[in-house]
């Protein structure tokens, strides 16, 4: 797990300032650094260490190991450069020093992720003649690549983001992994450089670089709560490739750069019963837990209280104790001093079911303050709820108790229809197929189980067009097209709903669009960003395509029916855990009490928070809104976390200079 840079030119540059692109990314791998140059012929290539590249590396045998510290290095013009941060994870030696390149030296790596299944694809690469010098995994995909070219990337089962350099055919062949776990930026500058980034700050070091924003972006993010949607970024200009996406280029006169897909997200239909899918589901879970336990330091846990993060610190702790692993499972987890955010009682269970070591922390207001102006520097762009906070302050807490490795939840509430609005979907596909019978029991049954669900308006949001359905959401005070707060004027935004085009969708088809445009590459930037900001790695076992595939395919009733969410994940944890939580069809998460912190502890903290936000935005976020959020703390409007994204946004423009 690392942070990675890379930079291109179609005629000779000086391109030393990768090292600026590196060093502002530290905390994504403190351990060491490291850079390689490339001239416009075949010449011997330029590799160079850094201040935190141990003292070990330098003259190490391995020939991508440097001799010399990027201090030395004279900007001789270069075509190529290829920058790299290490966090130390799998082979902690020196051999498993970045970039990397293949015993030829022709082929180069700057590599960030893991490949879980690294051990299995060595051995098939050795069968075939292969021979390997360390223990690493960024061997192995150099390696694989040599062997199968781009096809090798079918062949990962993890999360990862890199850009390879062919010397033989000046050929660039970056890629991220299926469901875009790791990030992967690019931009290209006003002199033509092709630069690749971990995190868009990279960018700033550069020269030509200016700080705008997207102004459809932005009002997608302000209005609708949502980024990492599309290619696009809030950074006019700054693109991303998406999960599941590639790009090759040759170093000719003219730069082209078009991402291609070379994952397509597929369901794997499934015909039998609740029993045989709940027990495939489980071994399909339990495998990709085992695979992300591999690592050579400690691994821990993420532990919410609620189904998914329980599951998988129970499924943890088993393989643990199979290994006999030294110490004990370490969890960590927010909490709360107000009782209905709070889920304490919950944590214990599992915490007193497994004997691992746990670990609280408590997000407070005054911290969120405190900590706001880091939290938007590491994101790079503004965050939706103060949850991101929350979860901030777990990571942090996990560097204090030195753990390097972190196993998450994500990924689960989007393949098992977890989320409330996923009963419009379920009600939407009985009603179009006109089970009126089977649609009035389900109504009912999330009724009973859900006091929260408003059965008739999630699916009345399905069945109405869209120019009724938004004039509706503004009066039920929900996110509408044309916001009265938002000059979408000054933006140049075409005021539309991001997803309208998928609103009158199957479960399944929901699902798919949550995975890979709305929900997910959202939750998974921020945990990146936040995991990273302290130099640990963060895993996540329903991620693993395998266990994604399976899940698509199993009929509705397996994954919610009869009120209740993620049926097969339940079923499957039977006796594994216990049943208070199994049973729980509340959702609490990471959250924070923010609606408490707005509403009732310090209102005029916000109200100061959102006006000195309208100042910085440069007449984007209209008077209008300051209203708007003193009738949502009087109770008068309903709770919105738009409150927090608009003060976020201020926050971001103020932090990163962002003109219009």
């Amino acid at each position: 797990m690392c942070g990675i840079a890379a930079l291109f030119a179609s005629k000779a540059h000086d391109l030393s300032l990768i090292h600026r692109m590196t060093a502002i990314i530290r905390h994504r791998g403190p351990d060491d650094e490291g850079y390689v140059f490339f001239q416009k012929d075949n010449a011997d290539s330029f590799i160079f260490g850094g201040c935190d590249t141990p003292k070990n590396v330098y003259g190490a045998p391995q020939s991508y190991c440097p001799n010399k510290s990027i201090d030395s290095f004279n900007r001789q013009p270069c075509i190529a450069a290829l920058g790299h941060r290490r966090l130390s994870i799998v082979d902690l030696s020196q051999a498993g020093h970045q970039p990397m390149c293949t015993n030829d030296s022709m082929i180069w790596i700057t590599y960030n992720g893991e490949v879980y299944n690294y051990l299995e694809i060595r051995s098939e690469l050795e069968a075939l003649g292969h021979k390997f010098q360390t223990q690493t995994d960024t061997e192995v995909i150099l390696q694989a690549y040599k062997q199968w070219g781009k096809d090798c990337l079918h062949r990962f089962n993890g999360m990862f983001a890199f850009v390879l350099f062919d010397r033989r055919t000046k050929m660039v062949f970056a890629a991220r992994d299926r469901f875009g776990v790791k990030p992967l930026y690019y931009w290209i500058s006003p002199q033509g450089l092709v630069a690749f980034a971990s995190e868009i700050k990279q960018f700033n070091t550069l020269p030509g670089w200016n700080a705008k924003m997207n102004g459809q972006r932005v009002y997608d993010f302000l209005n609708w709560g949502v980024l990492d949607h599309t290619h696009e970024t809030l950074f006019a200009g700054v693109k991303q490739l998406r999960g599941g996406e590639y790009l090759e280029f040759f170093l000719d006169a003219k730069i082209t750069l078009h991402p291609k897909k070379w994952y397509h997200l597929k369901e794997r239909f499934f015909q039998g019963g609740m029993q045989e899918a709940s027990e495939q589901f489980l071994y399909l879970l339990q495998d990709s837990v085992k695979l992300r336990l591999r690592a050579d330091v400690d691994v821990g846990s993420c532990l919410s209280g609620g189904i998914d993060s329980s599951a998988i610190v129970c499924l943890a702790n088993h393989f643990l104790k199979d290994k006999q692993a030294q110490g004990k499972q370490k969890t960590f987890s927010a909490c709360s001093e107000i009782q209905r955010y709070d889920e304490r009682p919950y944590i214990e269970m599992i915490v007193n079911k497994t004997g691992v070591e746990a670990h609280y922390t408590y997000p407070s207001l005054d911290g969120l303050f405190d900590e706001c102006d880091k939290i938007i520097w590491h994101q790079d762009e503004p965050f939706v709820s103060t949850s991101i906070y929350a979860q901030w302050q777990i990571f942090k807490l996990v560097k204090e108790k030195n753990v390097k490795v972190m196993l998450d939840g994500q990924g689960a509430d989007e393949q098992l229809a977890g989320y409330h609005g996923f009963f419009g979907n379920l009600f939407y596909d009985l009603f179009r197929t006109l089970q009126w019978k089977s649609l009035i029991t389900e109504i009912q049954h999330a009724k009973q189980r859900h006091q929260h669900v408003q059965p008739l308006f999630l699916l009345m949001n399905k069945l109405i067009p869209d120019f009724i359905r938004q004039p509706l959401r503004k009066v039920l005070g929900k996110s509408a097209a044309n916001p009265n707060w938002l000059d979408t004027n000054m933006l140049n935004a075409e005021r539309k709903d991001p997803f309208r085009d998928s609103q009158n969708k199957t479960l399944t088809h929901q699902s798919i669009q949550q995975i890979l445009h709305s929900s997910l590459p959202m939750l998974l930037h921020f945990e990146d960003r936040d995991s990273m900001a302290h130099s640990v790695e963060s895993r996540t076992p329903f991620l693993d395509y395998r266990l994604v595939e399976f899940t698509l395919g199993l009929p509705n009733k397996h994954k919610l029916s009869e009120g209740w969410t993620k049926r097969v994940l339940r079923e499957g944890m039977t006796e594994i855990l216990p049943e208070p939580i199994r049973n729980r069809t509340d959702k609490i998460a990471f959250a924070t009490a923010e609606e408490d912190w707005i509403r009732v502890q310090q209102p005029k903290l916000f109200c100061n928070a959102l006006e000195e936000a309208c100042d910085h935005s440069q007449g984007i976020l209209k008077p209008e809104i300051n209203q708007w959020a003193r009738e949502m703390i009087q109770g008068n409007k309903p709770f919105n976390y738009q409150l927090w994204r608009c003060i976020s946004f201020g926050q971001w423009i103020k932090r990163f200079s962002v003109t219009r």
